[in-house]
């Protein structure tokens, strides 16, 4: 699974409306998800663009381990 390479903050933020994510907060530079699926969990993502692999790839660990899927299946879903 290779992870793309030009996704921005916005973008990923987006993506997540698939599962439920909408925009809280924003302060700064860094914007706020939450979500009620599964109970609430909230993301910050970094409003860059592109965001770095690492934080990218941070960002749908902690998505997939709350809701219990893989990273490769929450990316199906988000269809990056």
């Amino acid at each position: 699974m290779k992870l793309p390479r030009d996704i921005s903050g916005r973008q990923l933020g987006r993506e997540l409306g698939k599962l439920g994510y909408s925009l809280t907060r924003q302060k700064g530079s860094h914007m706020r998800f939450t979500t009620q699926r599964n109970g609430e969990h909230h993301i910050a993502i970094p409003d860059h663009d592109p965001l770095r692999i690492g934080t990218f790839q941070g960002i749908l660990k902690d998505v997939a381990a709350h809701h219990r899927l893989t990273v490769a299946e929450v990316m199906e879903q988000l269809e990056l």
